[in-house]
This record gives structure tokens, sequence and C-alpha cells, in this order.
């Protein structure tokens, strides 16, 4: 029992994670149809703010994880900077095909740049602990506080997010953009500044995702972003991506699938069956889980 809580919680704990980078997957992709491959590099950005700014706040009497503040701001600069610089040309004199490629540019210029810096390198970097190993036991199984805090912040960031996408001006803003970038400019929305806005959030997210993250696994490296945005990807399609709750759903069942394989089955196979997991969803539903069959234009 104690060996099926511990991967529970640990699968629990991972799709957190997975479901805070998803959501800017989704968020991304449902205003512009991008996806956008950069964005798991923005947990890298977030990691470093993180290793920077921990200590500095440390050292002045407060928690560590009032670091994440700066991490979501730098992030969001990040993003926004992104969106401004290399996807918006893209957007008004390329094709979806040559978005795609600019997006794995993109990711590829973050993480040589941080190799580059001598105050990153390739090397990893120790973060300092930010909540400590405390915890509580149940039924023999270790269950930290780490763990506790990480599904809680997930699940709140969705419910305030989703909140924000369907009752705020910005939100609704969002969701016509979404719908129709033409119809949406001739009902005075902003369309560069509503997307400009999705992507400074989105990226805010990889911050949040960074504590998280760095929180259990305190080491940064500046390709720390890739395999957790592979997997954020798969959660965000496996969920329908596009789809808020998608994306929360798809997260905790890759965190869940991919700790149970590791316990049970093993551990070098465990994303092999994640990504035999989304091959079956996807034969039984290409939409995703919570996705939804919209039409084409013609």
């Amino acid at each position: 029992m104690s060996a099926f809580l511990t991967a529970l919680f640990t699968g629990l704990r991972l799709g957190s994670i997975y479901a805070l980078v998803a959501l800017g997957y989704t968020m991304v992709y449902g205003i512009i149809k991008l996806i956008n491959f950069a964005h798991g590099d923005f947990i890298m950005v977030g990691g470093y703010s993180l290793f920077f700014v921990v200590p500095i706040v440390q050292r002045m009497g407060m928690p560590g994880w009032l670091a994440v503040i700066v991490a979501v701001v730098i992030c969001s600069v990040i993003g926004m900077a992104t969106e401004l610089i290399a996807y918006r040309p893209v957007r008004k004199k390329g094709t979806n095909m040559t978005a795609l490629i600019t997006a794995i540019s993109v990711s590829l210029v973050l993480e040589n740049l941080a190799q580059a810096i001598p105050a990153m390198g390739p090397n990893p970097r120790v973060v300092n602990s930010i909540f400590g190993n405390e915890g509580i036991s149940i039924a023999g199984a270790s269950l930290s506080y780490v763990t506790i805090i990480t599904i809680v912040v997930s699940a709140v960031v969705m419910v305030l997010l989703f909140t924000f996408t369907q009752k705020s001006k910005t939100g609704r803003a969002m969701r016509a953009v979404s719908e129709d970038k033409q119809a949406a400019t001739l009902m005075g929305i902003n369309v560069n500044r509503t997307i400009i806005t999705t992507f400074g959030i989105g990226a805010g997210l990889a911050g949040v995702a960074a504590l998280m993250y760095l929180a259990q696994y305190p080491s940064v490296t500046n390709t720390m972003g890739s395999t957790l945005g592979l997997y954020a990807f798969i959660a965000a399609v496996l969920g329908g991506i596009g789809s808020l709750p998608g994306a929360m759903l798809g997260g905790f069942v890759i965190g869940i699938v991919y700790s149970f394989s590791s316990a049970y089955i093993s551990s070098s196979l465990a994303s092999a069956f994640v990504f035999l997991i989304l091959i079956i969803v996807l034969l039984v539903k290409p939409t995703g889980i919570l996705g939804k069959n919209v039409g084409e234009k013609v």
C-alpha cells in the first residue's frame, strides 16, 4: 500500500508541474494556433532567475518562495519579447510551417544563450532549499509539504486562469481573438495587444512551474526545459489543446502514468508508456480528452 501511495503522490506532483506548463502551451495555441516549442525554455529562464534571486531573498530574512515574483516577471518579459521580436513578424508574412520552425529556433537560441553566459553555463546549478523537506506520513507513505503545495498551487492557478478567461474583459478578448481575429478587430479589440498579453501570462506560468519543480529537484541546467516542455506538450494534446481544464487533466494523467510505469514496470520504459497512452487516446479521440471538434471554415 505504501508503494502505491508513494507512486500516486509522485504522479500527482509531477502532473501538477506538467499541468502548469501545459496551461501556457494551450493558451498560446488557443489564440494563434501556434505550438510554442520555446515555452519549455521559459521554465529554464525561471529556474535561473530563482537560482540568482532565492539567496538574495533569504539573506533579507524573507521566505525563498517569494523569489517566484521576480521569476514570473522575468519569464513574462521574455515571453512577450519573443512574441514581439520573433513570432509577430512571422505571423504577418510567414506560414504555419515557418512559425513552427521559428519556435524551435527560439528554443535553441535560449538554450545556447544560457550555456554561453558564464554565470549559467552547461553545468547544473544548485538552488537553495525553498520549502524544506518536511511532510506527513499516510499509511506508511511519505507525503511532503512540497507535494501538497505543488498540487494546491496548480489547482488554484487553473481555477484563477479559467475564471480570468471567462469573466474578465481581457479574457473575453482572448476568447474572441481565438474564435475569429477579423471579427474581433471589427469589434474594437486590439488583437496584437491581446496576443502579447497571452504570451506574457503563459510565460509567467512557466516561472511558477519552475518554482514548483526546483522545490523538489533543486538543480538548474540550460536544457531543463526541454524534457519538461515535451511532457507538458503531450499533456496539453492529451487533454485537448486549447482547453484549460484539458491541460490540467492531461498533466495529471501524464504524471500518474509516468510515476506508476516507473514504479511497477520499468523506469527506462516510463516515457514509452506516456507516448503509448497519448497514441491510444488520440486514436480514439483525436481532439484529446476534453477537446472539441471544430468545423473548418471554407
